[in-house]
Order: structure tokens, then C-alpha cells, then sequence
């Protein structure tokens, strides 16, 4: 019972992680907000990681790279468009765009890694990736071929392409090295991506100015949504296996919603309850377990 509390916590976090983001990106900067989160982050990870080994962990040479493009993607890229989209989108609009990220992994993995594309995962894909047009679209998809997207769908649309590539190399990475390792280092070398931009975006300014409510929501962020929530979904990831306990992503762009109407006060319009439900319908039938 622990460990399904568990998953579900982790996932409430990471739809939390669209309200507190939509927050601080009012106020900071988008290099200052991820580069701040991810010093926190970073920090709690190899704390967690030597309490786990028992020591420093070490990254083998050979792996650097490899690693080094993990925290470009995953990191780096991910985050640079996740706060400056959060600027102008609304978090649970954003959140279910990234809802369509295992979807778009799914083709991806059929057309670079050989993967099976069945009928199941043909469909699903069309369902979701037609439930995340009605949802940026505002229920009209036509719309999209004359107006076109705004600067901050576009970078929501980044992020999407920013964890793709971050999920389908780190697949690969991770028969290699434990996962745990994999994720403090990518994360402490996309940190460390971040410094430049950061320092000629207003670093020092955004400091200088972050109140309270800024620094609260920098703490949850690389504490609480990437320590303990990552902490949590790799204990139900051992627990019950990766198959049964990524259905509980799902529920993220669900949290989001919710907490974006009750905090945010974010309208919740049939467009995006709509186009919502077919892009979660889309993402179950793609990683539906074959029969």
C-alpha cells in the first residue's frame, strides 16, 4: 500500500511542478529560475546518491559524454523552455501538451530504435496527438493552420522534443548505468550548462529581487518534485515494475488541471477537458502491454 502512495505522491508533485513553475516564471527569468532549481537539485541528488553507494558517486570517463547529452537535453534544453513557455501558457494547458511526450517516444522508437509499431500504438498516436491539437487550438484545429502557435506553445512544444531525445538516449544510457548515477550527473552537468546563460540573463538582478514565495518554490521544485519525487518513483519502479507504475503518469497533467483552477484560478474550458481525455485515451493505448 505504501508504495502505490508513494507513486501517487510522486506524481502529484510533478503536476505541482506546472503550478510552481508558472509562478516563479512571473518573476524570474527562465535561465536564473532553472538554474536555481537545478543547484538544489543537484545538491539533494548526491547526497541521495552517496547515502545509496555508500560513497562519492562516480561517473566512468567513457560516460561522460553520453551523460553530458542527457543534461543538455533533459536539463539544459527542458527547463530553458519550460519557464520561458510557463510565462504566457497556463499550467494545465502546458501539462497536457507534455502529456503527449510518451506518444511521440512510442514513434520515435519505432522509426530510430526498431520498436513494433502495432495498430494499437498507430492509433493512440493519432488520438493523443489530435487531443493535444484541440487543446491548443482552443477546440478548433483549423485555427492552427492560419494563426499558428504562440512563442509560448512553441516552447512548451521544445520541451516535448527536449525529453524525447533526453528519454530515448537515456534508455540506452541506463543499460549501462545505474539510474540513480545516471540522473545526478546529467542533472549536475546540465546545471552546469545553465551557469553562462544565467549569469547574461539577469542572474544576479533575479537574485537580488526573489522574495519569499520565489525561494519557496525553487526549494520544492529541486527538492521535493526531483529529490524525493524521483526518490519515490524508482522505489515503485522496483516495487511493481516500470510497466504498472508509468500508468501513474497519467495522472500528472489530471493534478495539474486541478491545482491550476484551484490556485491559479486557470479555466478549465471542454476544449481542454476534451482534448485532455483523448490525449491521456492516446497515451494508455500506445503502452497498452500487447497481448
Amino acid at each position: 500500500m505504501l508504495v502505490y502512495a508513494k507513486l501517487v505522491g510522486s506524481v502529484f508533485f510533478w503536476g505541482a511542478t506546472w503550478i510552481s513553475g508558472r509562478v516563479l516564471a512571473q518573476d524570474m527569468g527562465p535561465f536564473s529560475a532553472a538554474l536555481l532549481r537545478f543547484v538544489t537539485a543537484s545538491i539533494f541528488l548526491f547526497l541521495w546518491s552517496w547515502h545509496a553507494g555508500h560513497g562519492f558517486p562516480r561517473l566512468p570517463r567513457k560516460e561522460i559524454l553520453p551523460v553530458a547529452f542527457l543534461g543538455l537535453t533533459g536539463i539544459f534544453l527542458y527547463n530553458a523552455f519550460f519557464f520561458t513557455g510557463l510565462q504566457t501558457v497556463p499550467a494545465g494547458r502546458a501539462a497536457l501538451i507534455i502529456a503527449s511526450v510518451p506518444v511521440v517516444i512510442g514513434v520515435m522508437s519505432a522509426l530510430f530504435l526498431g520498436d513494433k509499431l502495432t495498430t494499437a500504438k498507430i492509433l493512440g498516436t493519432l488520438l493523443s496527438l489530435s487531443g493535444a491539437a484541440i487543446v491548443l487550438s482552443g477546440g478548433n484545429p483549423l485555427v492552427l493552420f492560419h494563426g499558428g502557435l504562440s512563442r509560448g506553445d512553441l516552447m512548451i512544444l521544445g520541451c516535448v522534443g527536449a525529453w524525447t531525445a533526453y528519454s530515448l538516449a537515456g534508455s540506452r544510457v541506463m543499460r549501462r548505468l545505474d539510474p540513480l548515477l545516471t540522473v545526478t550527473w546529467s542533472c549536475l552537468l546540465g546545471t552546469l550548462m545553465l551557469i553562462g546563460p544565467a549569469l547574461t540573463h539577469g542572474l544576479t538582478a533575479d537574485i537580488a529581487r526573489a522574495g519569499l514565495v520565489d525561494w519557496a518554490n525553487i526549494l520544492f521544485l529541486g527538492v521535493i518534485a526531483t529529490g524525493v519525487a524521483f526518490t519515490w518513483y524508482y522505489a515503485g519502479i522496483k516495487a511493481i515494475g516500470p510497466a504498472r507504475a508509468g500508468i501513474f503518469i497519467n495522472l500528472v497533467p489530471v493534478f495539474a488541471i486541478t491545482m491550476g483552477y484551484v490556485i491559479l484560478d486557470e479555466p478549465v474550458t471542454s476544449s481542454l477537458l476534451s482534448g485532455g481525455a483523448m490525449v491521456i485515451s492516446g497515451v494508455w493505448l500506445t503502452n497498452r502491454p500487447s497481448s
